[in-house]
């Protein structure tokens, strides 16, 4: 199967899979209802029906696609997160940390208390994945245990972790976006950032009065009730996110911490800590199922110019400087999408990005910008997205998307304020609010 430029056709495995994942799920309104990985099999499919090419050729590239680096990266850290939330919660460490902060911190301030966290730890680590991670075994034990909605408390993480990411100058979607458009990473932070702050103060404002008028049914322990020990695999899993060192480090570290705490302190044997970790692992099948399949997806639509016919009809439309920056946010939205990978989505519609701001004598920071929060906005609201799905999977699925997405407040005043500022300002060359 050679690479072509594409036609509607090759667009169509990804229709399949995008629309039987959000078919199933507004029908039986749940859209879990059908196993995410059923849906991309449906895709997959469709691809060897609907693309031309000798099925030994497409087979080759689905497994070469399915091999990629980023789907396999993903993969493994899916697996060791499900391996530390659950050895974690095991051991106690997760309690600890919730009845310290139900005794300390009033559940008023929990929504724009984790917000502020998560995106401090996804600033500093550079991975919202990292951060969700990390903080979501507290975040739903703490919306469970302080009567807290935990789909408003859920997004608070999905947000915050966003926002971070966003900003950060060691994230994968910061230096995709600057090296695809050429531009300084202290450029595109002074230009993202003139959005992102906006967003993110209005975003606090709101969850503090959302947080200050939902009642809660916190129950105050003892101080003597928890052990303070406990909380250091915690400790430790941010200390070392925060310093930069690679996530599999990170939490394969926190994991054998945890379980040698367990097991030192009695709480559980070396049998238990293996049945736990293997306990984790498959409590993660799904989302690592999925990533997989859709990377094979993604990269026969990819050879057959699925991806390329989207970049190219979508750049025809663009006929003005402010067009052509709502163009820049229409590509990367399309391939996110498609992909449901931020830092490919901007990968991929980068070169095309590059070009539309030479043509239209854009900033590159400028358009760095819109391709990174573009993204952002679509990554943090697709519902087969690893962010999205990581927070369902953690929680035994006792979040509800539609009620995870509309809470996701900072996202969509983000997305509103920067359309308004391409919108309506004079000189679209200089974004700012």
């Amino acid at each position: 199967m050679t690479k072509t430029k594409g036609s509607f056709i090759s667009i169509l495995p990804l229709l399949c899979f995008v629309g039987v994942f959000l078919g199933f799920g507004i029908y039986n309104q749940d859209f879990y209802a059908l196993p995410s990985p059923i849906a991309a099999l449906i895709g997959i499919v469709s691809a060897f029906v609907f693309l031309k090419g000798k099925v030994n050729e497409k087979i080759d590239t689905f497994l070469k696609g399915c091999g990629d680096g980023k789907i396999l990266t993903m993969c493994m850290i899916y697996l060791l997160a499900g391996a530390f939330a659950t050895v974690s919660k095991a051991t106690g460490s997760v309690d600890t940390i919730v009845d310290l902060g139900l005794n300390y911190i009033s559940a008023a301030y929990f929504p724009v208390g984790i917000f502020v966290i998560a995106s401090f730890l996804s600033f500093a680590s550079g991975t919202s994945v990292g951060s969700i991670v990390t903080l979501a075994p507290i975040v739903i034990e703490l919306a469970e245990k302080s009567g807290s909605p935990i789909g408003l408390i859920a997004a608070t993480l999905l947000s915050g972790a966003m926002f971070g990411d966003n900003l950060s100058v060691i994230s994968d979607t910061t230096i995709a976006s600057t090296q695809s458009l050429g531009c300084e990473m202290k450029d595109k932070f002074k230009a993202n950032f003139k959005l992102a702050l906006p967003a993110a103060i209005i975003a606090i404002v709101i969850l503090l009065y959302i947080g200050f008028t939902t009642e809660t049914t916190a129950v105050v322990l003892e101080k003597n009730d928890y052990n303070l020990l406990l909380i250091l695999p915690y400790l430790l899993v941010i200390a070392l996110s925060i310093i930069g060192i690679n996530v599999f480090v990170v939490l394969f570290s926190g994991l054998l911490f945890a379980g040698t705490l367990g097991i030192g302190s009695g709480i559980f044997g070396i049998m238990d800590f293996i049945e736990n970790t293997y306990e984790g692992f498959t409590e993660m099948t799904e989302i690592f199922l999925l990533s997989l399949l859709t990377g094979g997806l993604a990269a026969l639509v990819e050879k057959a110019g699925g991806i390329n016919f989207l970049l190219r009809n979508i750049s025809k439309i663009i006929k003005s400087k402010k067009s052509a920056l709502l163009g820049i946010g229409g590509l990367v939205t399309v391939a996110n999408f498609c992909v449901a990978n931020n830092t490919i989505a901007i990968l991929i519609s980068g070169k095309v990005a590059k070009e539309i701001t030479q043509k239209h004598g854009l900033k590159p920071q400028d358009s760095a910008s819109i391709l990174d929060i573009f993204a952002c906005y679509v990554q943090g609201i697709i519902p087969y997205g690893a962010q999205i799905l990581i927070l369902i999977s953690l929680s035994h699925f006792q979040i509800n998307y539609l009620e995870l997405v509309l809470n996701s407040y900072y996202l969509h005043i983000l997305l509103l304020i920067t359309v308004i500022s391409i919108l309506f300002k004079k000189n679209p060359r200089t974004l700012t609010v």
